[in-house]
């Protein structure tokens, strides 16, 4: 009974990540410029790669076929997600200040610049 419930809900967290994936990639077509294309990057990261991964953990919690090794793929796919939880942001972040210091990436008009405000990238 609750080897289903474990399939079931790693199988959501599947199509949930292909979902992130998607609109990853609808976003990273159709948006305007670097910075924002960026999000659309993290998102599909993250979302894309962090679901998946704990629904592939459940499935292999919830599957008998495994044997003894379920617990080793399953917890291989949880520091794996929680991996890419942690150092997807920063990577983003890195990517993020270094267009902003190298000035490649400048968006016309400016709205609000913190980094220029308080006397340059440095």
């Amino acid at each position: 009974m609750y080897d289903y419930i474990l399939i079931t809900i790693g199988g959501f967290l599947l199509v949930v990540g292909a979902l992130c994936d998607l609109i990853a990639a609808i976003g990273m077509n159709r948006f305007p410029n670097f910075f924002v294309r960026l999000h659309a990057a993290t998102v599909g990261t993250i979302g894309g790669a962090f679901y998946p991964l704990i629904g592939a953990a459940l499935i292999a919690f919830g599957s008998e076929f495994l044997g003894n090794y379920r617990w080793f793929v399953g917890g291989a796919s949880i520091v794996a997600a929680f991996l890419v939880l942690i150092l997807a942001p920063a990577g983003s972040h890195a990517l993020a200040r270094a267009a902003h210091k190298s000035k490649t990436a400048i968006v016309h008009p400016k709205v609000v610049d913190h980094l220029e405000e308080d006397g340059g990238v440095k």
